[in-house]
């Protein structure tokens, strides 16, 4: 056996996957989007002053009792029935014990060994259209924690920190918390599944209305398990958790280091540590948290406080006739509609461009304008920005208006995209830049012939080959025209005149 080493160098990722297979668990935890907290009264909205909204329950004063929030369970059956799971006929909430500060009881109020929703899967879709299957092990309701703040010290951490704050406005947010069974034969391509996963998840909760599914505020947050071993005939290897990861991109990151560095432990002869871990974005990196407890480390009891839950199934069929179109039947809807290859329709939602393509459309864009303008100058100013598409200071609306300029020929696409910069730099809309700026494309006859005719004197060579029969040459006097217009001539009826004249 190789000695032990403190930190074993990591372990180039395409080296790793060549000699261990992965294995993914992801748990997402997603904060409903109800008026009120799981248990009690109280506000669960986000960005009010600390401590502004709690109650005796939330806080966890003695003598105050709990009671479920309707809707929270409603949602949880949305979320569930979407992810083609079997909805319990009766199930319970447990005390799940544990000690830290962000939880004032000294337990959480979860489900444990009857979860709301069971034995599912979620299919999703990979970049060059591969598919896979996620099954999905359970989905249970709970409540959020409270949120501490380490003040001092380094990266918002509790070491070194000289002090730390609570704040239990969070505290008792409803919660569903979907787990996966191991995701396996995965290979090369664990740390993109591990993205789509949880990206298709989001997509999910938005469309289904339960939550504004926004993970800079942490309405989504993922944990993700990672182990390795040795072949996929192999026994499964000791996972490590790492907790709260909130954007794709550190998912994706997270699931890649931790392959490097398992790999650089096994190869040093050293055991993995089953135990939760930290993220870091700056770094890309992971450090250890704590040694991850197992269920029964919680002494899970049945809550005492709250009877069994038991959702009619006249209930739960009303739910599901109730759901929305889900983002696979809606995808494909919109593709035959559109008429968008598959590669297209696959960017188009890779970007986020659907649902504002789909709006442009509504507003009266042709679809392959919608497509154009949002999946390339638009994509390109977002990515160079640093933003997403959809915060872009710019409506589909406004695309659709000028998609329609373009298209009844007031203004060209060299205009269209001075036009665009003037909207998205607040100058006003489309009509209203066009007409305050003097766009619109000079389609006068008489306007042309003089600007050809000028063009076709300055260059009487160019004349001389047109008329040998080079009609190529005539490229060389339409952007004579087009320099001296501004860019404002319509380009093919100055080529028309060109011919005309010449001859």
């Amino acid at each position: 056996m190789t000695t032990p080493v403190s930190s074993p160098r990591l372990v180039d990722y395409d080296d790793a996957i060549a000699r261990f297979d992965p294995v993914l668990g992801i748990e997402v935890h997603v904060e409903l989007g109800t008026a009120s907290k799981m248990f009690d009264g109280a506000p669960a909205s986000f960005g009010a002053p600390p401590n502004a909204q709690t109650t005796p329950v939330s806080l966890g004063l003695p003598g105050a009792l709990p009671v479920i929030n309707a809707a929270a369970v409603e949602y949880a059956i949305r979320i569930g029935l979407a992810l083609n799971c079997e909805i319990a006929e009766t199930c319970r909430f447990a005390r799940k014990n544990y000690f830290y500060p962000d939880v004032p009881k000294n337990f959480q109020t979860s489900q444990y060994d009857e979860p709301i929703a069971h034995d599912g899967y979620l299919d999703i879709e990979l970049e060059d259209g591969a598919k896979v299957r996620v099954e999905i092990e359970r989905a249970h309701m709970e409540e959020d924690a409270g949120k501490n703040s380490h003040i001092g010290g380094t990266g918002g951490r509790i070491h070194g920190a000289e002090y730390s704050l609570v704040d239990y406005n969070r505290a008792g947010v409803p919660l569903v918390e979907i787990v996966t069974r191991p995701i396996t034969g995965l290979g090369e391509r664990a740390p993109e599944v591990a993205r789509a996963y949880v990206q298709a998840l989001r997509e999910l909760f938005r469309v289904l209305g339960v939550s504004e599914a926004k993970m800079e505020r942490g309405n989504v947050r993922a944990d993700i398990n990672v182990s390795l071993r040795p072949s996929p005939d192999a026994p499964l290897g000791t996972r490590t958790e790492t907790k709260n990861v909130n954007s794709f991109r550190s998912i994706e990151r997270a699931v890649r280091y931790e392959i490097s560095r398992q790999a650089g432990v096994l190869d040093a002869g050293l055991a993995v540590v089953q135990e939760t871990r930290h993220w870091h974005e700056d770094s890309g990196t992971t450090s250890p948290g704590r040694v991850k407890s197992d269920a029964e480390d919680y002494r899970y009891f049945p809550e005492p406080d709250l009877v069994p839950l038991a959702p009619s199934r006249e209930w739960v069929e009303e739910i599901r006739a109730g759901l929305p179109e889900l983002p696979g039947a809606r995808r494909r809807r919109l593709q035959d509609a559109w008429g968008y290859t598959d590669a297209e329709m696959r960017d188009a939602g890779n970007a986020g461009a659907v649902d504002l393509i789909e709006a442009t459309v509504a507003a009266g864009a042709d679809p392959a304008a919608a497509r154009k303008w949002w999946m390339g100058e638009l994509v390109r100013t977002a990515r160079a920005d640093g933003v997403a598409l959809e915060d872009l200071a710019i409506t589909p609306a406004q695309v659709a208006e000028l998609a329609t300029l373009v298209a009844s020929g007031r203004i060209n696409d060299k205009i269209a995209r001075q036009v665009l910069a003037g909207v998205l730099a607040g100058d006003g809309g489309p009509e209203e830049i066009v007409v305050a700026r003097g766009l619109e494309v000079v389609s006068d006859d008489g306007a042309l012939i003089s600007a050809v005719d000028a063009a076709l004197a300055a260059n009487p060579d160019v004349a001389d080959k047109i008329r040998g029969g080079k009609v190529q040459a005539a490229g060389a006097i339409v952007g004579a025209v087009m320099k001296a217009t501004k860019g404002q001539a319509d380009a093919a009826r100055v080529r028309e005149l060109i011919m005309e004249r010449v001859s």
